[in-house]
């Protein structure tokens, strides 16, 4: 069980490790492909611009996935721990589902992106929900301004979404838990390295990150089973 001080800021990042106990698949590692495309061939600006079409059959499996999937204890631990924290806890996740929405968290940063927004790939429209499926014979629709509409996620290449916010987050927390991360995929994975001088480092996940050496504490489980006990006291 793990207790916070009245003054603790909490930082906790989430990984794919988390929705993969929801039955969302991660798409790395062995296995991890779709119809023998490695997630970069269908992830990228090279990837929308070569085939948009096969971009949005991806995305559309992904949706329709993320729609069955439900949020698991994890999800309803930091969501109870939201509650009692307030605006102490900065939630952000590497997901793109909304698991943690779901299980009642109110400000989730996703700085990936949100699998159920669409935004225009040419102009400055913001991003808008969207649980539409564009697969074949579908067509790629269209922008007001004649773009095309492409999902709001972070692409490999692209800049994940609201960094400076993330960053200030860093600097100011004084405890920072990384759940089910892999520890491989920047920047998310050197924010442990950055907070290392003046915050308290937590890992939970059921296998070591590529950066399990930086985290002073290491929890190891599933999130699910680890999460509702560590934060028992809330």
């Amino acid at each position: 069980m793990l207790t916070f001080s009245p003054t603790d800021r909490i930082f906790i990042l989430t990984g794919a490790g988390v929705s993969a106990e929801s039955g969302i698949p991660t798409f790395r590692g062995v296995g991890g492909l779709w119809r023998n495309y490695r997630i970069e061939d269908v992830a990228s600006p090279e990837a929308w611009h070569r085939d948009p079409q096969l971009v949005w059959e991806f995305y559309s499996m992904r949706r329709r996935v993320a729609s069955e999937a439900k949020s698991n204890p994890a999800h309803f631990a930091l969501a109870k721990l939201e509650d009692a924290l307030q605006d102490r806890l900065f939630l952000c996740t590497q997901n793109v589902a909304n698991l943690h929405e779901q299980a009642g968290s109110r400000n989730v940063v996703h700085m990936h992106g949100d699998l159920f927004k669409s935004r225009c790939d040419t102009c400055s429209r913001p991003p808008f929900d969207d649980m539409n499926l564009y697969e074949p014979p579908a067509e790629i629709p269209q922008c007001e301004c004649g773009g095309r509409i492409r999902p709001h996620i972070c692409w490999f290449g692209e800049v994940p979404f609201e960094l400076d916010r993330i960053y200030r987050a860093l600097d100011e927390c004084t405890i920072f838990m990384a759940v089910g991360t892999s520890g491989v995929i920047q920047p998310a994975a050197s924010f442990v390295a950055q907070v290392a001088d003046h915050a308290r480092t937590i890992y939970v996940g059921p296998q070591k990150p590529a950066n399990a050496s930086s985290f002073t504490e290491c929890y190891m489980g599933k999130a699910g089973e680890v999460l509702p006990d560590l934060f028992s006291s809330f």
